[in-house]
This record gives C-alpha cells, structure tokens and sequence, in this order.
C-alpha cells in the first residue's frame, strides 16, 4: 500500500541545462522539509547525464556532445548513462518513505504507472526501477538517500531518436551496427504525447495516488541560490563531472 501525503509542493520549473537540473535536484534533496516535492522539468539543450558511478570519458563522447551543444553532467543517484531529449523528467523528494529499497521504488512509480494509463497505456512496474509499456521500458528512475531524505527522479521518454542517442553514448565497437540500433527501438517505448498531457496526468495520479492536496508553488530565494552554488562549485565542474 502507498504512503500518503496530507500535501505535495509541486514545482514545474521548465526546460533548463543540464548542471542546473541536477543542481537544483540537489538543492531541493537538502534543502526539503516535512512537506515532500514533485518537480517536472525537461532539458534544453538536450544533455548527457551519467550515473554516479560511472566514468564520463568510458561512456559517453564527450568531443562530439560538445561540437553539437549537448551538456554532459554526473548525477549523484546511481544507474547508467542517460540521453535526455524528448522527455518528460520528474523529481520526488521526501522525508517520509520505506525503508526497503524496493518497496520505495514501487511507491513513487506507482504514481508514474498511474499517469501513464491516464494516457491510455497499459504500463506495468518493472522491479527494480523501471517502468514498461507492453514489455518495452518506458521509463527509468534512480535514486539516492542522505540524511533521512530520499530523491528519486526519472524519464518518461516521449520521443527518441536512437541515432542521435547513440551518436553521443559509447557502444563497444563490436556491438555498434545497425542490429544494435534495430534492438534497442524494440526494446525501449516512447508515448508520442506532449510534455504538457504527460505533466498533467503525472500531477493528477500524485494526488490520487498519494491522496494528497498540490500545493502548485515556485523555487524559493534560498533554493535558487543553493542550485547556483551547485552549479558552479561542482555541476559544472570537471572534478566532479570527470571523477574516477
């Protein structure tokens, strides 16, 4: 059974950088209170962010992201490198959450499950943390806990082009061909609706999932000056982008 919530703050902060996105994520994991927060937002210009514990320069073309203008960032959750385009991104901060790692992922996938059949779509929880439509992954989320609080975010992917996706991504050189492209198309799903329809039916199902009031609210003075911060002294930065 999902948790509920007397309210959520929802924050719907536009198509930003990619620094700045996960910046600001950040900003909010530290800077959240009792009441949780739901952020939507995309990217522009498109970006490359990898997981935390990967290595930049083992998977993803760094040179060519910067001759098309695609931001490359590290997020602090885990998971593998992600092109982020045409998509719709979601943020959830909370103090309030399961213990068990899964049971968490559950819960606030629940809420993107929910959204998605609001759309038509029957989409289906994929432990741990995807979401799939007809067997194809639709949607894949991440997340991390520090000091009692829990932010999970994820992509629910409404376009994609895989050859620009793999332009920007490394593939071991065996496994690029056109087989591989042909693959990945029939393993992934997109929904071929605008940010906009996903973002309402995403606000909806929180409010019925989490029986919940939205609390429809913009970033504070405090938050934006913390997600600069951030931005600056690590997001854009070399040291934490390229760490070993």
């Amino acid at each position: 059974m999902s948790l509920k919530f007397d309210k959520i703050r929802v924050l719907e902060t536009g198509h930003n950088s990619g620094p700045w996105n996960m910046a600001l994520d950040e900003a909010l994991m530290k800077s959240v209170n009792e009441l949780p927060v739901l952020r939507i937002y995309g990217w522009n210009p498109p970006a490359v962010s990898i997981g935390y514990f990967q290595s930049m320069d083992e998977e993803v073309d760094v040179m060519r992201c910067q001759q098309t203008g695609i931001d490359v960032v590290r997020r602090i959750t885990g998971g593998g490198a992600v092109f982020h385009d045409a998509e719709l991104t979601y943020s959830f901060v909370t103090r309030k959450y399961p213990q068990n790692i899964l049971d968490s992922y559950k819960m606030i996938c629940d809420v993107i499950k929910s959204s998605l059949k609001r759309l038509g779509f029957n989409a289906k929880f994929s432990p741990l943390n995807d979401i799939t439509i007809n067997g194809k992954k639709v949607c894949g989320n991440a997340q991390t806990r520090k000091k009692n609080t829990l932010l999970q975010h994820g992509t629910i992917l409404l376009q994609v082009n895989t050859e620009r996706m793999f332009s920007v991504l490394k593939v071991p050189i065996e496994k690029i061909r056109d087989k591989t492209i042909t693959d990945i198309k029939e393993r992934i799903s997109v929904v071929n609706k605008t940010f906009d329809e996903v973002a309402s039916a995403l606000k909806e199902s929180a409010r019925e999932i989490f029986d919940a009031d939205l609390i429809f609210d913009y970033l504070t003075k405090e938050e934006r000056k913390l997600a600069r911060e951030l931005v600056m002294k690590k997001y854009s930065t070399k040291k934490w982008n390229f760490m070993k």
